[in-house]
């Protein structure tokens, strides 16, 4: 398995964190994707593919820290790009939620 877990939703409370660049003041770090548990059950193949796949948004993937568990809040596209290239980490921005 690539992710921790699949998952559906967000189980973690809302950060305010909605646009691109609210993001941009927490600094990216190495994160294995065994570790995260994906917010998303579907993505859709095209943006996958995609050559530009990253010319839109943030480079760096967004994972949500809460209760000792990471979330892929955005960047699945982006992380299972990176495994099908055999890479088994990537860099991310992590928020740490407070419980």
């Amino acid at each position: 398995m690539i992710f921790r877990s699949i998952g559906e939703g967000r189980p973690y409370p809302a950060h305010g964190r909605d646009r691109t660049r609210d993001w941009t003041d927490v600094a990216p770090r190495v994160v294995r994707l065994a570790e995260l548990t994906t917010t998303k059950r579907t993505l859709q193949l095209d943006s996958l593919l995609a050559e530009d796949s990253t010319f839109h948004g943030d480079l760096f993937c967004h994972v949500v820290s809460w209760r000792g568990q990471l979330y892929l809040e955005d960047g699945v596209h982006r992380a299972l790009r990176a495994a099908l290239n055999g890479r088994d980490a990537i860099h991310a921005r992590v928020l740490d939620l407070p419980d």
